[in-house]
């Protein structure tokens, strides 16, 4: 038997077990506050429990089960302090660890994609899984070449578990969905349902890391493993060492958490712009701190991991997030408002202020406002709790605003990006990023301003 799926009926039952596991501790919460422990308390006793349950199952499960507790954990910065820790404990976990499968299902994985003389390829090969992720792990290997090179093999059955998960999980998003406040679960789930084919198909996900590795290849800043070979389940990249970014947030230096969070800024916008392509997976598990950076052994480069899903856009990011960012900045509603209608973010039922829809705007691009800007689990919180409190102005706008299909992905990357710098806490020159490689950004003469400018650096 395979190791990932065990039996469906399992799989489904451990799932299911969370609703009531939630209901059962509210329960116990409700008899703890008649016997007079205090509101405050118990609160924060029940987000625990259910936090270190639901992410023990998720870890367990991987498949989509993990890739959801993945896809959350980047948002563990807007959890209230008090409750974070046991989430933090928990969702760091998820980022690059799962229990690995059996040695000899690796093995015939490997036999039955690679040949039965698999091991030929190979001078030398660990079978201790360097990582364990949901629907795969990785292996570190010589080629027969000599180079160092990571083996990614996905587990048998991955497809169905994926999919068998997030069906399942769909049906209690509402339970879910106060776990991070301020975040609509339903939507993220449907999304990582629309992604399955893609990041199980390890061609596609080779076509796009070696599309990313041709263009850094020179780049002083940015790492990305080249592709060695590739075929059905079973994916061989070049191996990078580095700090995990997991590692960086509980125990890095000021120092490499700010060179960390400029950039993973520099490499979410510049890529749409290099590439084409968007990585749509910036967990902290997927990115490394290799020493050697433009400034020398102390300095640092970004290595970026995982292209198993990815956005496709060929003219970079679209124009109308860099121009509605630009006119939001410089305080004209109506024209930010008709751009949002224009693009279905107002849809034509509705009608709002467009100077309410500037406020709701405005504190969520503050870190655009300045040159330098410091990410902190307060300030991603305080966004959070103005848009979760069903009596603030922002919650009552929130509601009416939509998210166009187009839009979505890009959304998620970008929000889950902000979670990863809150955690880092870094300080960051975003606007910096923005204007080179933001489309529509800067207004047309602020273009050629800042074009001639990078000429005259250059010469």
């Amino acid at each position: 038997m395979s190791d990932l799926p065990r039996k469906a009926v399992t799989r489904t039952a451990k799932l299911a077990a969370l609703p009531l596991g939630f209901a059962g501790r509210a329960t116990w919460g409700l008899g703890k506050r008649i016997v007079g422990e205090s509101a405050e308390i118990v609160g924060r006793e029940l987000q625990q429990r259910t936090a270190e349950q639901l992410f023990k199952v998720l870890g367990e499960l991987k498949g989509g089960a993990m890739k959801f507790g993945q896809a959350m954990s980047v948002f563990e910065s807007a959890l209230p302090e008090e409750v974070a820790g046991p989430y933090r404990a928990a969702l760091t976990k998820l980022q690059d660890a799962a229990p690995p499968m059996p040695t000899r299902t690796m093995h015939s994985v490997l036999a039955e994609r690679l040949g039965e003389d698999w091991s030929e390829l190979f001078l030398e090969f660990d079978d201790k899984p360097a990582a364990a992720a949901s629907i795969g792990q990785v292996h570190r290997a010589v080629w027969h070449d000599g180079r160092e090179v990571a083996v990614k093999v996905q587990y048998p059955g991955a497809g169905e578990a994926l999919l068998s998960d997030l069906n399942q999980l769909s049906r209690f998003a509402r339970l879910l969905g106060p776990l991070i406040p301020g975040m609509d679960v339903k939507p993220l789930i449907a999304e990582l349902k629309d992604r399955v084919s893609e990041e199980l198909d390890y061609a596609l996900e080779a076509q796009a890391q070696q599309a990313h590795a041709d263009e850094f290849a020179d780049d002083p800043d940015v790492v990305v493993p080249a592709v060695v070979h590739q075929c059905d389940q079973v994916l061989v990249t070049e191996w990078i060492d580095g700090v995990p970014l997991s590692e960086v947030i509980t125990e890095g230096t000021r120092e490499q958490r700010d060179r960390a969070g400029q950039l993973l800024s520099r490499f979410l916008f510049s890529g749409p712009a290099r590439t084409g392509l968007l990585h749509a997976d910036p967990h902290p598990g997927n990115f490394r701190l290799l020493p050697g950076g433009p400034d020398g052994p102390d300095d640092w480069r970004l290595g970026v991991l995982d292209f198993g899903t990815v956005d496709r856009l060929p003219g970079g990011l679209p124009d109308p997030i860099g121009e509605s960012l630009r006119l939001t900045l410089d305080g004209q509603a109506e024209a930010v408002y008709e751009l949002l209608r224009r693009e279905g973010f107002v849809r034509d039922s509705i009608e709002l202020d467009p100077d309410a829809v500037l406020d709701y705007l405005l504190p969520i691009i503050e870190p655009a406002q300045v040159e330098e800007f410091t990410f902190t689990r307060g300030w991603m919180r305080s966004q959070a709790a103005r848009i979760a409190d069903i009596r603030s102005p922002a919650h009552q706008l929130g509601k009416q605003l939509n998210l166009p299909p187009a839009y979505l992905l890009i959304h998620r990357v970008t929000l889950s990006t902000i979670g990863v710098l809150c955690q880092l806490g870094a300080t960051v020159q975003l606007r910096e990023e923005l204007e080179e490689w933001l489309p529509g950004f800067l207004a047309a003469d602020d273009l050629e301003d800042f074009e001639a400018e990078g000429s005259v650096a250059e010469a």
